[in-house]
């Protein structure tokens, strides 16, 4: 395993990260199940682990609690918080009094007397990102957490948030965790370079585009309902099957399996630290265990720009993050009595 050095923490990281998220009722409820992936992904070299609060609300946090006892030492493990974790509206978000419980919830649930990487899940527009980083540094300076990032963050938000902690005498946010994929290259155009130009690791989840380049999901062929249910309507998403199409003869022809290369193409790119992998079961990982020695020819990383340009996005993740600019009709347009006719 060659480690890599998240961004400039130190912290020396597994080009593959085990993505938790599937870890309980939202994926595999099997406690004993999940332990054994997550054994079985340590021993075969993997140190980085993601998880949020949000994973079935905290049962995600609370298997790997249990599944990392004696080996605590030996993993980065890293968690998130901004996701509702009850009905009371400050029981979610970036704020001072939600973060100061968020994080004494996710130490009790990981069993553990620190986090080595405590990310805010998505931006919060209501909290000023002072606030943000005054309380991070703050659970910094007492120990609970050792470094801090954002996830899902637009580069010009990268970019105050940065800006503000120099300010302000504050720990800035050593990581990033974008979505990125063959599919989704929107990051290559502002997010990765800002990433790279501050010296923050990038984590990237989704490298597989939500399942559609595990070459499971073909173009005319019934979408699977249930997945559909769960916010996946990207997986009958027209363009990107297209995509999809072109894709699986170029991993035939260089006898490397749609997973592995799906992979193998993230952690290609030099400002990408590593890929969070997401198995709900032992096969998923063995199968992505089997990549871990996939690398990409450059005449191969050509044939895929030429189907997918640098810096395009192929329609979009349905869990993917926009920001009020785009979701927020009253942002878009100008009161009626002020608009111009055209």
């Amino acid at each position: 395993m060659q480690y890599r050095t998240l961004g400039r923490t130190g912290i020396k990281v597994s080009p593959y990260a085990l993505g938790a998220m599937m870890f309980g009722a939202l994926g595999n409820p099997d406690h004993d199940d999940c332990t054994k992936i997550i054994n079985t992904a340590l021993d075969a070299g993997i140190n980085f682990i993601d998880t949020a609060d949000v994973y079935a609300q905290g049962e995600s946090e609370e298997i790997l609690g249990k599944a990392l006892k004696g080996r605590r030492d030996n993993v980065v493990l890293a968690t998130k918080a901004h996701g509702p974790m009850g009905e009371d509206p400050n029981q979610q978000g970036n704020s001072r009094r939600w973060i100061t419980k968020a994080v004494e919830d996710s130490l009790r649930r990981l069993d553990t007397d620190y986090i080595d990487l405590y990310q805010m899940h998505r931006p919060d527009p209501s909290t000023d990102v002072e606030e943000t980083l005054s309380v991070l540094t703050d659970l910094m300076r007492a120990g609970k957490i050792r470094a801090i990032g954002s996830s899902t963050t637009p580069a010009t938000e990268m970019v105050e948030a940065q800006w503000v902690a120099e300010r302000r005498g504050l720990q800035r946010f050593r990581t990033e965790q974008p979505t990125y994929s063959i599919l989704n290259r929107g990051i290559e155009r502002e997010v990765l370079p800002v990433a790279e130009r501050y010296g923050m690791g990038v984590m990237v989840w989704s490298p597989m585009a939500g399942g559609l380049l595990t070459g499971r999901y073909r173009k005319g062929q019934t979408t699977d309902s249930k997945r559909a249910s769960f916010g996946f309507k990207h997986l009958s998403d027209e363009r990107r099957l297209d995509v999809v199409e072109q894709l699986i003869p170029l991993a035939e022809e260089a006898g490397i399996k749609m997973t592995h290369l799906a992979v193998a193409f993230t952690i290609a790119h030099p400002g990408v630290t590593s890929a969070l992998i997401g198995p709900r079961t032992m096969n998923h990982l063995q199968d992505l265990l089997d990549g871990m020695d996939t690398t990409l020819s450059d005449d191969l990383l050509d044939k895929i720009d030429e189907i997918v340009p640098p810096g395009t996005d192929i329609g979009a993740l349905d869990m993917a993050y926009n920001p009020p600019a785009i979701t927020e009709t009253a942002l878009r347009r100008r009161p009626t009595a002020t608009r111009s006719a055209v």
